[in-house]
């Protein structure tokens, strides 16, 4: 006789909210009016021996499924309660990269992933990571006294924003100028350092550098060059050097002289039709 299976109770079923292996669920709430949760997969960001990472280890948290609403403050005031929050940046996808970023400017940034992100949360402590794993929910995105927009108010908020400050963008735009040029400078008295000294093995680096200046890499430039490639090999052509060239070139001539003679007689004839001929 086969024994039946025991059914669950139902608040047993409710607690136990499918997640991805090696993932915590968080599940949070747009407001209090909203009854439907919406879950956060959560883990604590981890990478290879051996392989470097933009994010502090041990106190970095990973964050999956974050809805087009929530933002980066929101991000951070809802895992407040688990420990000084230091930073919170959003991504289309995680961050392979090895290397360390560059500061995003405000006004030269791309533009917002409408869709699902992911979040990179820095603690301070890495105590802050192990509490919001074992966090419950829901937690509210918006409350009174920090409501999130959303519709026309959202767009209007966005709208605003998209106009940049011109003094503030001024100040942007000189501040990157002049690291630009101080780096190229750098670069350009390593290359004279180098220039003309051997290695170790005795090798000597050719740069780009040269007595003769750089054509400007132009249009017209570019025009004048070709044209007088195309004069080079005019002059370099050989005419009625095979013996069929030359038969041609006299078939050529014969079939204007002919061309030329029909036309001659076609003139006299006209103008004997018209009776203005006087030949003497």
């Amino acid at each position: 006789m086969v024994a039946r299976r025991r059914k669950r109770p139902a608040c047993e079923l409710d607690d136990r909210i499918p997640s991805p292996p090696g993932y915590a669920a968080i599940p949070i709430k747009f407001s209090e009016k909203h009854q439907a949760s919406h879950y956060l997969y959560v883990k604590a960001h981890g990478v290879r021996q051996g392989t470097k990472s933009t994010w502090p280890q041990k106190r970095t948290l990973f964050v999956l499924n974050v809805p087009p609403y929530c933002t980066e403050e929101s991000l951070s005031r809802l895992l407040s309660s688990c420990g000084l929050v230091q930073s919170v940046e959003l991504q289309e996808k995680p961050d392979l990269a090895e290397s360390p970023k560059e500061s995003r400017s405000k006004f030269f940034h791309p533009k917002p992933v409408p869709g699902f992100q992911v979040a990179y949360v820095v603690f301070q402590k890495p105590n802050g990571v192990s509490a919001a794993l074992a966090l419950k929910g829901p937690l509210l995105v918006s409350t009174e006294s920090h409501p999130v927009k959303s519709g026309i108010h959202k767009w209007i908020s966005d709208y605003a924003d998209s106009i940049p400050d011109p003094e503030a963008l001024r100040m942007e735009v000189d501040t990157f100028m002049e690291a630009y040029d101080q780096k190229i400078a750098e670069e350009e008295a390593k290359a004279k350092e180098e220039e003309g000294v051997p290695d170790e093995e005795g090798w000597v680096k050719v740069t780009r550098r040269g007595r003769r200046p750089v054509l400007p890499r132009t249009e017209a430039a570019s025009l004048r060059v070709l044209e007088r490639e195309r004069r080079k090999r005019a002059r370099k052509e050989l005419l009625n050097f095979y013996a069929w060239q030359h038969r041609e070139s006299k078939m050529e001539h014969l079939a204007q002289l002919r061309k030329k003679f029909e036309e001659d007689k076609q003139r006299i004839e006209l103008l004997r039709a018209q009776r203005k001929f006087r030949p003497y």
